[in-house]
């Protein structure tokens, strides 16, 4: 045990093994939908379901160990929600390209991924970021999981009339979320350890004891095979022959690099991880991400990126790689006991997103709002994640609003050259995404 806290300097970090196996399993319990919806997503593309359960598990697994044990951050990563319908319904289904010739997309735009991680130049990108954009980020993440937990407590739903209201607030299954909301504030409010875990299996027991959520009937299942995925993208890159599939090559590298990146810069800062305006070990944080997404889009699943849910996971103490290595041992559990998961509905985990929404906007108070210049695109960036419900929509709108600000101001020089080329990029990104 000694080597082990030893080597993730527990000590150091104010830690221990128990806060950090609490700590990822919450994150584990958190982001475990993943399982299911990913098989959802790619299976309309007419990708086999029980192939892409595994290979969801096995490349969330890799990569969130190697986050763990090579990065040393208590930072999760799994195929991105977001990108995993653009797979699907936009290229498979909207372009009519088989998934086979989309996978060897993926397939290359990881490839890519890794290059640019190798030659450090991911890692400058995060580090040359003005510490204000930073701060919006870590806020406009905080705004976007909360609004995806309200959405999925049934809290706030969407309306033809005003975009979204105020949902039934007397549904069942929304005040099993009420519920949780109300206690993991509580005990939060209470300092009580864990709070947030405490919460999710309290809400889990209340939802089986009323009948809101049914227990499974076996605990243990066979571990699906990966034979009707496994190579398929390799054997298709002499797919990767027109104008198209380059474009959505490009799209698959642009969402997941700033996807990932804003997410990481978030989740530093809510753990306090952050140095001088850079982020320590960045390239093995980001290696981490670009070794999942390879091994992903071999076996057969679609990008991974980091996973703002591992901001739950932060927020009950998990400060090291250990945190990581536990959640990466739990999704490899979670090959054989699959129908446990079941239990985990989005109504239990809802409270825990609302929650750290909460602990996550706590970054706006560092963001200098008397110079509009710096605060125009900040307050862009955090508006738009939930707006656009998109990280890396959100980012675009304010990586590109900022140079121009600071040059109407007199302060173009300040201005790293590398912000230019991003926002000449994302402009280029948004009219490819727009179309």
């Amino acid at each position: 045990m000694s080597a082990i806290a030893n080597y993730f300097k527990l000590d150091e970090l104010n830690t221990s093994i128990r806060t950090e196996f609490i700590a990822g399993l919450t994150t584990f319990t958190s982001m475990a939908y993943i399982l299911f919806v990913n098989p959802s997503v790619l299976g309309a593309a007419g990708m086999d379901k029980g192939a892409v359960f595994t290979a969801t598990a096995v490349a969330s697994a890799v990569a969130t160990l190697f986050m763990g044990i090579v990065a040393l951050y208590p930072i999760a990563i799994a195929p991105g929600l977001g990108v995993n319908a653009f797979f699907a319904y936009s290229v498979v289904i909207g372009m009519k390209v088989p998934w086979q010739t989309a996978m060897a997309g993926v397939f290359v735009a990881a490839i890519i991924f890794l290059i640019l991680t190798f030659f450090k130049i991911r890692e400058k990108i995060i580090n040359i970021i003005p510490q204000n954009l930073k701060l919006a980020i870590a806020a406009g993440i905080g705004l976007f999981i909360a609004f995806i937990g309200l959405h999925d407590a049934g809290l706030i739903v969407a309306n033809k009339d005003t975009m979204v209201s105020l949902g039934n607030l007397t549904t069942p299954t929304s005040l099993l979320s009420i519920f949780g909301i109300i206690l993991t504030f509580i005990l939060l409010t209470r300092k009580t350890p864990a709070a947030i875990f405490i919460g999710m299996v309290a809400t889990s027991i209340v939802g089986i004891v009323f009948g809101l959520i049914k227990l499974p009937t076996t605990i243990i299942s066979p571990v699906p095979s990966l034979a009707p995925t496994f190579g398929v993208s390799v054997m298709h890159i002499g797919d990767i022959n027109s104008l198209q599939m380059i474009t959505v090559v490009i799209t698959f590298l642009l969402v997941t690099f700033f996807d990932t990146a804003g997410t990481m810069i978030g989740l530093a800062t809510q753990a306090g991880f952050m140095k001088n305006n850079e982020m320590p070990r960045a390239g093995r944080a980001l290696m981490a991400d670009a070794v999942g997404m390879t091994v992903g889009a071999v076996i057969g699943t679609s990008p991974t990126s980091a996973y703002v849910e591992s901001s739950s996971g932060i927020a009950v103490g998990g400060r090291s790689g250990l945190t990581s290595v536990f959640t990466g041992l739990f999704f490899l559990l979670a090959l054989f006991f699959s129908p446990l998961l079941s239990v985990v509905t989005s109504q239990v985990t809802a409270p825990a997103l609302v929650v750290v929404g909460v602990l996550m906007a706590k970054s706006l108070r560092q963001i200098e709002w008397e110079d509009l210049a710096i605060a125009a695109p900040s307050f862009l960036i955090i508006i738009g994640m939930p707006l656009t419900y998109s990280i890396s929509d959100g980012i675009a709108l304010g990586f590109i609003l900022y140079p121009i600000t600071m040059i109407t101001t007199g302060r173009g020089k300040k201005v790293h050259p590398l912000m230019y080329a991003l926002a000449i990029l994302f402009i280029l990104f948004l009219v490819i995404v727009a179309h």
